[in-house]
């Protein structure tokens, strides 16, 4: 077509000799060729332009209401999820959105907000290598497997699931403990890691709690666990314990402990936390929308179940 159009061919001409319609080599003669010299086709000009807009074909602004950017904005600020936030916007009744499209939204419009990402990072790493273990150290101890139907189902609150946060910094530790069904969370620090420590701020945590919300407690297999009779003693509870190196059967608690960790991160000093800081986190926890509670916090499904509890 370049060639004849050289030539001085009409258009209807070359339409003919093609065999296409003249509009078609009309609009592309004038749509690709440069904007201050229309009449100056150059075919690898034109093919770099109709590249360009194939690419930009399929894209679109995301997230056109302001409201629902600045929500956005606001809410990874204190640390929320895209899928928490859209969860949420939804119950408050604003409409449904994709969590998915807050993603595009940000690494397409506002990068700044990376950083505000739960996971941030693009690089996989390995995973750990296989671990053997020796005989169990622990008095008395039942494994999850014998464990009611009704805890693995969650249809039954006052379940819980008990670990321990340590840093290399210091001998302190945090004490975290999750109720399966309301995803409830309460945090004790830990002077040390061992077992009297761990019975006391367990038993402090769980102490106050309604009778009928202080029923089972799964551990994994550390030696601060050893004292769980008296623990069971003093709040009415059975204790559980995972297998071995198995810590996706309390894995519940193990989500609660990544959320600690962007607010701790690992080499936090634990001796020098403040108690207003750690009471503080059990707040944020217990104010995020969850999505397996329909987007309810688990302060909101924590209250209704210890005003039937009472």
């Amino acid at each position: 077509m370049l060639m004849l159009h050289v030539q001085g061919w009409s258009v209807r001409r070359i339409a003919r000799t093609l065999g296409r319609d003249p509009g078609t080599i009309s609009r592309e003669l004038h749509r690709n060729a440069p904007p201050v010299h229309q009449g100056y086709y150059r075919a690898h000009r034109a093919q770099e332009r109709a590249d360009a807009r194939a690419r930009q074909s399929h894209t679109y602004p995301r997230l056109r209401d302001g409201r629902l950017r600045g929500y956005v904005r606001r809410m990874l600020g204190r640390g929320w999820s895209p899928e928490r936030i859209a969860g949420r916007w939804q119950r408050l009744g604003h409409g449904r959105i994709s969590h998915e499209a807050i993603y595009q939204w940000i690494y397409a419009e506002a990068r700044a907000l990376i950083p505000c990402l739960p996971r941030r990072h693009r690089r996989r790493w390995p995973r750990g290598r296989r671990h053997t273990h020796r005989a169990s150290h622990i008095p008395a101890r039942v494994s999850v497997v014998a464990r009611p139907q009704r805890v693995a189902a969650r249809r039954q609150a006052g379940h819980w699931e008990v670990d321990t946060m340590t840093s290399r910094q210091s001998g302190a530790a945090l004490l975290v403990a999750g109720e399966r069904v309301t995803r409830f969370t309460r945090v004790q620090r830990l002077p040390a890691r061992t077992a009297p420590a761990m019975q006391a701020a367990l038993c402090r945590a769980l102490g106050r709690l309604p009778r009928g919300l202080r029923r089972t407690l799964t551990y994994d297999n550390g030696s601060e666990n050893t004292q769980h009779q008296a623990i069971n003693a003093r709040l009415g509870t059975r204790s559980y314990f995972c297998q071995p190196y198995h810590s996706w059967e309390k894995g519940m608690v193990e989500h609660l402990n990544g959320l600690i960790r962007r607010h701790f991160p690992k080499r936090t000093d634990f001796a020098k936390l403040r108690p207003r800081e750690i009471r503080w986190v059990v707040r944020w926890l217990n104010g995020l929308p969850m999505k397996c509670l329909q987007y309810q916090t688990p302060a909101e499904a924590f209250r209704l179940r210890v005003a039937l509890a009472c």
